[in-house]
């Protein structure tokens, strides 16, 4: 049975070593947002030595580009994108000091090598969920790159926001064991 553990960023070694796949979690606290575009341009700025627009150390990534807010709410529909258009970045990110990182879907061999070295996890978040996802938005603001709109980096402040730990420190995979658990062979 899977645990429902609640956490406050930034993660630690030990939050996110006694995370399980299957866990369910509640992060509180601060989450970054970025996808494809911010992500290449966060890991340029680490390969030319350059600072990030925040302190990486035991941070959670959310690959989110939210929709427009409505009037009255703080940001509008904010569900997560696919993982995988993020794993050509992940690893230098994991080493410059990310802890956790939410999205859909599965992520490659290197990316699952890397978070077993620096100590991440990987969480999904339930696609198509992205209204009431958004609820647990509790503040928004766009802290770099707001070229490019919906991709732009985004600070957001979290209140028991719903994920399920998807990759764990150990190697754990729960696409995988799922696959093995409901497959006929």
């Amino acid at each position: 049975m899977a645990n429902e553990i609640k956490l406050t960023t930034p993660l630690s070694d030990k939050d996110v070593e006694k995370l399980k796949i299957g866990d369910k979690v509640l992060l509180n606290g601060v989450i970054y947002t970025g996808r494809d575009a911010a992500h290449k341009r966060l890991v340029e700025a680490l390969k030319k030595g350059e600072k990030l627009p925040f302190n990486p150390q035991g941070q959670v990534i959310y690959y989110v580009g939210p929709a427009p807010a409505r009037p009255g709410k703080v940001i509008g529909p904010a569900g997560p994108t696919t993982s995988y258009r993020m794993d050509p970045y992940a690893p230098l990110l994991m080493e410059a000091g990310i802890k956790g990182m939410i999205g859909k879907g599965s992520r490659s061999d290197v990316v699952k090598e890397a978070m077993k070295k620096y100590k991440a996890v990987y969480f999904a978040a339930i696609g198509g969920a992205a209204a009431l996802l958004s609820e647990q938005i509790k503040k928004a603001e766009v802290i770099a790159y707001e070229d490019l709109g919906t991709e732009a980096v985004r600070r957001l402040e979290v209140e028991d926001f719903p994920v399920i730990v998807v990759n764990d420190v150990k190697g754990g995979d729960l696409y995988e064991e799922g696959v093995k658990k409901y497959s006929r062979i």
